[in-house]
Parts: C-alpha cells; structure tokens; sequence
C-alpha cells in the first residue's frame, strides 16, 4: 500500500499559473480552484493512489516568523491566488481527499509529520512535490519525493546526486546556501558547491571546523567562506531552525482517515454549478 502526501500549495500555484483564468457566474476567478480539482482527479485515477492527504498554507505566515523579520510572508502575492485557498481547501474535501490548512506550522510541515508519522504502516510514501525542503524528508526508497510535473521519483541515492549531501543534511546546507522562496538569505559567498562539498564532508554546520587550513576537503576562496561564516554562526544555526521541517504538527486522522472513498456526488455537483465547473461534472470515477 502506497500513502500519496499531496503539496496542495504548490499545486495550488502550478494551477494558478499554468491554467487559463476562469470566471466563475458570480464573477469569481476560480482558474486555480478548477486545475487542482482536475489534477487531483486525475491523480485519483492513478494506479495505487489509494490514500492521499493534502496540505495547505491557509496563511502564509507560520511560527517561523515570530522567529526571523524576514522569513516570507503573503505581500506580493495576486489577489486571485489568495482568495482561492480557501474555495480549493473545500473544492479537495467535497472530491474525498483529507485536507490539512496550516496555520502557526506550514504546510510541508504537515508533510513532514505525516511521512514520518505512517512510514512504518505503508510499503511506501509518495510525497508530491518538487520542493527541495522536503527532500530532508526522504528515506531510502520508503519514503520519496514525486514531482508530478517532470514524472521524476527521487529516493535517497537521488537526493544525494542532485544535491552531493544525505537528506539530513539539506537544512544545514539550505542554511549556508540561502532559499531565496522562504526569505531565508543563507551566509554570504557560500553557493551550491562550497555549501555541498563541506555539508557533505562534516554533516552539521557545527561540525565544520573554524579555521579553514583545517578543513580537509578544497574548497575554493575557503578563508573569505570561513570569515563570512564564523562572523555568522548564530546566523546560520537560525536559518537551519527556519529550514528544518517540524514532525510534530497535531494531525488528528488516522490513516484509515486518509483511504479515499470517492467524491461527495451531491456536494460536488453544487460545487460545479456555483463556479462554473460544467466541463468536469462528469469527471469523478468513484463516488459516495
């Protein structure tokens, strides 16, 4: 049995973007609402997808602000994608899938506990999502990440050829390297290759020497790298508590919760008439 973890905020923007805008009869834009309703159906027909769960970031802003001013926030972002969180959260309840909208944690924090929390119960957990921050989530081939866009499964030996570090170690190397996506700038001139070569050798920030001529691995411009470093310690062991994903978000369902039934028939017919959805009424195989 396989357990599909559904990145419902990425899927929410991939729909947002790459789907054309759709107004619904009262005027609504709802083109990002209609493409994950029809992605996930369609993920529905897979073989194998037999429970699913979804997380979203109903509010953009989680604990790791209160810990960092320019941790990422909601400015910026389009009106018609804000608006449309909470209608998708509802439009993914009504098709049968068990959603969780993250508050005080984020939604790959949700992910994070649910792959941990029913590893050992399943043969397999499917996390959907390109995101690199859950990659720190992969083991072995028990659990992987699925990037539905490029049909691409990465294990364990993938994270280590993309990135040249195991997937505990993508915290301390997202902490030198930066996430630009979160606001989380990293330690100045530290790229992709210093940041993975010396994450690779020493594991842990912590664990990487202060004084350069003892570093065992070449690095070029290691004293600069050092320098920028040791004046950013503190700095840096915030920015991997920032890109380190919680296990511990209160999930309430089991994971019988979490095996899809089918869609609500009647809900869902509602749901098409009030946004327009004609054209995916029919859509649902299974229904309850």
């Amino acid at each position: 049995m396989l357990l599909h973890l559904l990145d419902a905020t990425y899927e929410l923007y991939r729909a947002y973007f790459g789907f054309p805008n759709r107004l619904a009869p009262d005027g609504r834009e709802v083109g990002a609402t209609y493409g994950i309703v029809e992605t996930t159906l369609s993920l529905l027909r897979e073989d194998g997808v037999t429970h699913l769960g979804a997380a979203t970031d109903t509010v953009i802003e989680s604990f790791r602000n209160d810990l960092f001013d320019g941790y990422k926030t909601g400015e910026g972002m389009e009106p018609d994608l804000w608006s449309q969180f909470p209608l998708a959260e509802r439009a993914l309840r009504i098709i049968g899938v068990t959603v969780w909208p993250m508050r005080e944690f984020e939604a790959d924090d949700a992910l994070a506990t649910a792959a941990l929390r029913w590893a050992d119960d399943v043969d397999k957990v499917v996390i959907l999502s390109p995101d690199k921050d859950l990659m720190q989530c992969v083991v072995g081939d028990a659990i992987v990440s699925y990037n539905r866009r490029e049909r691409l499964e990465v294990d364990e030996e993938g994270v280590i050829a993309k990135f040249g570090i195991e997937p505990r170690s993508i915290p301390d190397y997202l902490a030198l390297v930066g996430d630009t996506a979160d606001g989380v700038p990293g330690i100045k001139g530290w790229g992709a290759k210093s940041s993975s070569t010396l994450i690779a050798r020493y594991g842990r920030l912590e664990r990487i020497p202060s004084d350069p001529t003892d570093w065992d691995v070449t690095v070029r411009g290691a004293a600069r790298l050092s320098e920028n470093l040791e004046a950013n310690r503190e700095m840096a062991t915030l920015y991997r508590t920032l890109t380190t994903l919680r296990r511990d978000v209160p999930l309430e369902e089991t994971l019988e919760d979490l095996e899809w039934k089918g869609v609500h028939q009647s809900a869902f017919v509602e749901l098409c008439d009030e946004l327009g959805f004609n054209d995916i009424r029919t859509r649902p195989h299974r229904w309850q």
